[in-house]
């Protein structure tokens, strides 16, 4: 289990911090969040910045000084573009999925799965119901009335102190929502794990899940992490050999963590 970052917000543009972070264990970050950073920009707003600062450049170099994995999930395409060209070591999206299937911006085109293989990057694939399925948000904009009522526990709940009624009433609502959206079938995540292997490659393939920040808005058969089982069986359906399985379950990711910590001990140097 690695400590990461999601969201280069929580260095505030200090790469002093950056490096504490290091020193506590942290070995990966993903640039962006929702929101831009004061040095890059993000997949969830309006360009502001063309992507990466010149400070924002600075921060990846550093990183891979570090043995920090630099993880472009959530940011603009430009981020991606300019972190894909500063970076010395290889790349990972820890939680996106493919555009080519469901035209998310948080997903990768095409093109960016080609150029983050190229560099010996790993895309994850997120489990998100609204990352596989072109039409999930659609359908999601018809159940606005459990949104508000959601939105509205979170505006009544202190943003400090006892905050313990919010999980369990959210997740009461979530459970009411998808009684009315039912589940999208596993075979669609299915479909972007075989098409990021087709455009990336096998080497270049991992599990991004999310299970903690979707909402149980998940696959049928896919419901949290005990059923991980069902998406090999799903793989082992389509093909796949066991070898190829165990570099998507965690070969290829550990793959990208060694080449980041020879990158990290050759810029020592």
């Amino acid at each position: 289990m690695l400590m990461g970052l999601e969201g280069g917000i929580a260095i505030d543009s200090d790469l002093a911090v950056l490096r504490t972070y290091y020193e506590l264990g942290i070995r990966y970050m993903t640039l962006t969040h929702t929101n831009h950073t004061p040095w890059a920009d993000s997949s969830g707003k309006p360009p502001v910045h063309n992507g990466l600062t010149d400070f924002g450049r600075d921060v990846v170099r550093e990183m891979n000084r570090l043995g920090i994995m630099v993880d472009i999930s959530h940011v603009s395409d430009k981020t991606f573009a300019d972190a894909l060209a500063v970076s010395s070591a290889p790349l990972i999206a820890s939680h996106s999925s493919c555009r080519a299937l469901a035209a998310a911006p948080r997903n990768m085109t095409d093109d960016m799965l080609r150029a983050l293989a190229a560099k010996g990057g790993v895309v994850h694939i997120n489990f998100y119901e609204g990352f596989l399925d072109a039409g999930f948000s659609a359908r999601m904009d018809a159940l606005k009335s459990e949104q508000t009522r959601q939105d509205a526990i979170e505006d009544a709940a202190p943003k400090f102190g006892d905050r313990s009624r919010v999980g369990p009433d959210t997740r009461k609502i979530n459970a009411e929502r998808i009684a009315k959206l039912g589940r999208i079938p596993l075979s669609r995540l299915l479909d972007h794990f075989e098409h990021a292997v087709k455009i990336a490659g096998v080497d270049h393939v991992g599990l991004g899940s999310d299970f903690d920040g979707v909402d149980d808005q998940l696959p049928e058969g896919m419901e949290d992490v005990s059923k991980l089982p069902n998406l090999v069986a799903g793989l082992v359906e389509r093909g796949f050999s066991d070898s190829d399985i165990l570099k998507i379950l965690g070969g290829n990711t550990l793959r990208v963590m060694r080449e980041v910590e020879q990158v990290a001990r050759r810029t020592a140097r």
